[in-house]
């Protein structure tokens, strides 16, 4: 799976329907942004400059400060797909990202969301 077309495409260019999504359920921006941060260790400075310097998935989450320690504790499925069970890391983290979305969306608290 090495060479999935999502691992080349722009992160600047799929954040929009992040927030889109946590939005038309009434979330915020700014909830996507902190579970963006709180899985990849980026502040919000950087997540702005990966999203301005037009990163690709692969690009964001190699420069991710640091993958929460807690982020094995994400299960279930996107996209027909149990993320704890993606094999490959970069698409395991993508999934990750998508699952909390999701979360989000469906109106999950976000202590329950940062599993922390």
């Amino acid at each position: 799976m090495s060479n999935h077309p999502i691992f080349t495409m722009a992160f600047a260019k799929v954040y929009p329907m992040y927030v889109q999504k946590a939005e038309r359920k009434s979330r915020t921006k700014e909830e996507v942004d902190q579970i963006i941060c709180w899985l990849t260790g980026y502040d919000q400075g950087g997540l702005q400059e990966q999203i301005d310097q037009n990163v690709d998935f692969q690009t964001f989450f190699d420069q991710a400060p640091a993958i929460h320690p807690n982020s094995h504790m994400i299960k279930g499925v996107v996209c027909g797909v149990r993320v704890e069970e993606v094999e490959d890391p970069l698409m395991q983290k993508i999934r990750y990202l998508d699952k909390l979305v999701d979360e989000l969306a469906k109106g999950k608290a976000m202590e329950k969301i940062l599993r922390d």
